[in-house]
C-alpha cells in the first residue's frame, strides 16, 4: 500500500479512535452499537482497513456525532479513497467486483440477498470466487488471490451467533457455471452445508415457476438501512430510505416465490446429479 494512502488511513483510524475514547467506549462496545464486527473497528482504528461508506455511517451514528464531525470522518474517508496505491497493491484490488458487498455484509446483523446470475458473495467457494474476480478484467493474479482470500475470510460471519442471513436465487444461478462440473459440484455441496446452519436460509425460485418481478440485477440488503446494488460495472451502496424500501419489497416478492428447506435441497441434489453427468469420466445414465 502506498505511503500516502497508508498515512491517510492512519489519520482516519486515529480520529475514530479519539472519538471513541471521548465517548468512553471500548472497541467491542462501539462495534456492538454500530452492528459491525469488532475486528473491523480494530482494523480501521489501526489503519489496516479501508471501511465502506456504510461502516463509517454506522460508526458515526453509534458515536452520536454531530453533523460537523460526521462530515469530518467522511472527508477523511474520501481522502483515503482518493490516495493512489503503491505498485505492489495496485488499483486492481479496488477494481475487483464484490469487495463492497463483502464489507457491508460483514457489518450487518440481518442480510437478505437476491441473485439471478451469480451466487451470493458470502456463499461462494474459493474457486468459484476466483472465476468471479478474474472476470472483472484488468486484474493481476496476485490481486485476485488477495481478493479471494479476503472473501473466504469474511464468510466466517455466517457462523456467528446473533446474525440472520436469507439468500434467494433463481435456478439459473445454479446452472450458470464457470470452470468445470467438478467446481460446481463442490460449490453446490457447500450450499447444502451452509443451508444446514440455523442462522441461514437458502431459497431457490425453480425455473418452472414464474418470477413475480423481472430481475435486472442482484442486490443485498444489509439490515434495514442500506442495500448494495450489484451491476455489471460494479457495486454501489444505497441508503436512501425510499429506495431501500423498494428493494425490501422486491426481495419479499422473490422470497415468496422461492422454495426452501427440503424442496430446495432436493432441487440442489438434482442439479448436482446433472453436473455429475457432465463430467467426462462419468457415464451418462439412460
Amino acid at each position: 500500500m502506498g505511503s500516502e494512502r497508508q498515512e491517510r488511513m492512519k489519520a482516519l483510524g486515529a480520529r475514530l479512535r479519539g472519538l471513541r475514547a471521548e465517548a468512553g467506549l471500548t472497541g467491542a462496545v462501539l462495534a456492538q452499537r454500530a452492528g459491525v464486527g469488532q475486528p473491523t473497528v480494530s482494523k480501521v482504528e489501526n489503519g489496516r482497513m479501508v471501511p465502506s461508506v456504510d461502516v463509517v455511517r454506522r460508526l458515526s451514528r453509534a458515536l452520536d456525532l454531530d453533523e460537523s464531525t460526521d462530515r469530518e470522518l467522511r472527508d477523511l474517508l474520501d481522502a483515503v479513497e482518493a490516495a493512489p496505491d503503491a505498485a505492489e497493491a495496485s488499483s486492481d484490488d479496488e477494481a475487483l467486483a464484490g469487495t463492497t458487498v463483502d464489507e457491508a455484509v460483514r457489518s450487518a446483523r440481518l442480510v437478505r440477498s437476491f441473485q439471478c446470475v451469480v451466487l451470493p458473495a458470502m456463499l461462494q467457494s474459493a474457486e468459484y470466487a476466483r472465476h468471479v474476480f478474474e472476470s472483472a478484467g484488468n486484474s493481476t493474479p496476485e490481486a485476485v488471490g488477495r481478493a479471494v482470500a479476503a472473501r473466504v475470510e469474511r464468510q466466517s460471519v455466517l457462523y456467528e451467533p446473533g446474525r440472520e442471513s436469507s439468500f434467494v436465487l433463481t435456478e439459473a444461478v445454479l446452472r450458470t457455471w464457470p470452470g468445470s462440473p467438478a467446481l460446481m459440484l463442490a460449490q453446490l455441496d457447500r450450499l447444502l452445508a451452509v443451508d444446514s446452519l440455523t442462522t441461514v436460509r437458502i431459497g431457490v425460485i425453480p425455473w418452472r415457476r414464474a418470477v413475480p418481478v423481472m430481475p435486472r440485477h442482484g442486490f443485498t440488503l444489509c439490515d434495514r438501512g442500506a442495500v448494495v446494488v450489484e451491476t455489471f460495472r460494479g457495486e454501489r451502496v444505497v441508503d436512501d430510505s425510499a429506495e431501500v424500501a423498494a428493494y425490501e419489497e422486491a426481495f419479499s416478492r422473490f422470497e415468496g416465490a422461492a422454495i426452501f428447506g427440503a424442496e430446495a435441497r432436493e432441487l440442489l441434489l438434482r442439479v448436482m446429479r446433472e453436473f455429475r453427468d457432465l463430467e467426462p469420466h462419468h457415464p451418462v445414465e439412460e
